[in-house]
């Protein structure tokens, strides 16, 4: 197969459309429906959810539709956007180093055609497999966590395939936003433990720890980028880029590096808060440092001479 025939068959022709979305679309979608198979149909529910697994007094109840394991669904579909991002990034960047004038299709375009397989796979796998099977209720939320874990996946791609660079310098900047967005969300945790003497002080210290060094690294950055005078992203881009890492990259890192080889899903309140009025306030508060920052390193820019 020469250059030329494999341009044909990655770029649909030349033309970004309906089949270069959908060439890319299908080992998406099947990667996802895969990992929803293996996890639903195959595993271990006991070692993968964590089923009756002692949590300590702060955590009675781990039966497996109480509200931790409960959210142990849904973070699935998050845990397997982790996994999607991780791969479809690290082909779109091989594809742009391998062949000449390759350009993904948008993020949204391999999104919508991945929604419709995704929306009625997912509720099919998840109700009537294995046991215990979900009702329609942890069906539907670990579905809507899949489709928009998937959208914020696809995000990278095109960055990857065609500035590289870019994208490593936007995902440092990523890290630095998702500190700030679990520093803010684990307040709940320390609220918790009030009153429980060093466990507590150590928890604040932590969280304290986590905002100011994820502040510091946006700052180093910023010195480092106007030094350099590497071009400032838009805070959007930034604050994709802190949601990327926050709500996919980390859950996925946590299911496969850090669970000592049982490979489980991670609750919920490892990456957001319960509450959901302060998981609001952690990314209006994420979402106004991106703001703030970029701001800060166009003023700067603006005054370099």
């Amino acid at each position: 197969m020469n250059s030329k025939t494999i341009r044909v068959a990655v770029n649909g022709c030349g033309v970004i459309g309906k089949r270069a979305a959908i060439l890319h679309t299908l080992p998406v979608t099947a990667l996802d429906l895969s990992l929803f198979t293996y996890w639903f149909a195959f595993a271990d529910r006991y070692r993968l959810f964590l089923y009756y697994h002692d949590m300590g007094p702060l955590v009675p109840d781990t039966a497996p539709f109480s509200a931790v394991t409960a959210s142990r669904y849904w973070m699935a579909g998050l845990v397997a956007g982790g996994i999607v991002m991780a791969l479809y990034t690290a082909v779109c960047w091989l594809l742009g180093r391998l062949v000449k004038g390759y350009r993904p299709p948008p993020w949204w375009a391999v999104w919508g055609a991945s929604c419709v397989p995704l929306l009625v796979g997912i509720p099919l796998i998840t109700t009537s497999v294995n046991n215990p099977t979900l009702p329609l209720r942890h069906a539907v939320q670990t579905t809507l966590s899949t489709v928009l874990g998937l959208g914020l996946a696809l995000t990278p791609g095109r960055m990857a395939a065609e500035r590289p660079w870019a994208l490593t310098l936007l995902s440092l900047d990523g890290w630095g936003i998702a500190g700030i967005l679990l520093s803010v969300a684990m307040l709940e945790r320390v609220a918790w433990l009030w009153g429980r003497g060093a466990i507590w002080i150590w928890s604040l210290v932590v969280v304290g720890a986590g905002f100011v060094g994820a502040v510091v690294l946006l700052l180093v950055l910023t010195g480092v980028r106007l030094w350099r005078r590497w071009p400032v992203p838009p805070a959007r881009a930034a604050y994709v880029a802190g949601l990327c890492v926050a709500h996919l990259l980390l859950p996925a890192m946590h299911h496969v590096l850090f669970t000592d080889g049982y490979f489980y899903i991670s609750d919920m309140e490892n990456f957001f808060s319960r509450g959901w009025l302060l998981q609001g306030v952690a990314w209006i508060t994420a979402g106004a440092v991106a703001a703030g920052v970029t701001r800060l390193r166009r003023r700067l820019a603006a005054k370099k001479p």
